[in-house]
């Protein structure tokens, strides 16, 4: 019998002193804030390197980071400089690492080959990916942050399957004069007649 109370309070103190496991995942996606010149692909950017011009380009604020001399300036446009510079048809190269280019050497030797690169990176603009539609510019972003989805329900035989169709709609707008309800004018009270 006592090793019964003994084992019941091993156990008792056992399941008491175990600390429950916590999943911890966590999701930091930012699609809608990719330019539309951005590479498919990825759910999440901070940086993009660009190995023609040696700059970078951050996400969160739409700015360009460039050289100038010894320091790095921010700016949301390129300087003349960079005039013949396309982002859409340069290599654009992913970095999630805080203030890459305070390690500009690393990363222009390490992607050094990417420099004028001749092949072609698919960008969002041209994606048919619906992820890809709630980025402002996108042709099937109906300027409001959303892709607009109709759905539709097709009957297979005894099965009915849901089919989620998306488009570009062209948002509509109405007049001024639409929007406000109609004013009372006492000179016209019998032109409504």
């Amino acid at each position: 019998m006592k090793k019964l109370v003994l084992f019941a309070a091993v156990l008792m103190v056992s399941l008491f002193s175990i600390n429950p496991v916590k999943a911890q995942v966590n999701l930091n996606i930012n699609i809608g804030q990719q330019p539309v010149w951005g590479p498919i692909g990825y759910d999440h950017v901070d940086y993009y390197y660009f190995p023609d011009i040696d700059a970078y380009y951050y996400v969160p604020s739409g700015q360009y980071i460039f050289s100038n001399g010894s320091n790095w300036v921010w700016a949301n446009r390129l300087p003349a400089q960079y005039g013949n510079f396309d982002v859409y048809r340069s290599y654009k190269v992913v970095i999630n690492k805080p203030k890459p280019y305070l390690q500009n050497n690393i990363y222009a030797n390490q992607y050094r080959k990417y420099k004028n690169y001749s092949g072609h990176q698919a960008i969002i603009k041209d994606s048919r990916d619906s992820k890809y539609y709630i980025v402002q510019g996108h042709p099937n972003n109906n300027g409001n942050g959303r892709a607009t989805q109709t759905v539709r329900k097709e009957n297979y035989g005894s099965s009915t399957r849901t089919i989620v169709v998306n488009k570009r709609v062209k948002p509509q707008t109405r007049s001024a004069h639409n929007k406000r309800p109609e004013r009372f004018d006492p000179k016209h009270a019998n032109d409504r007649r």
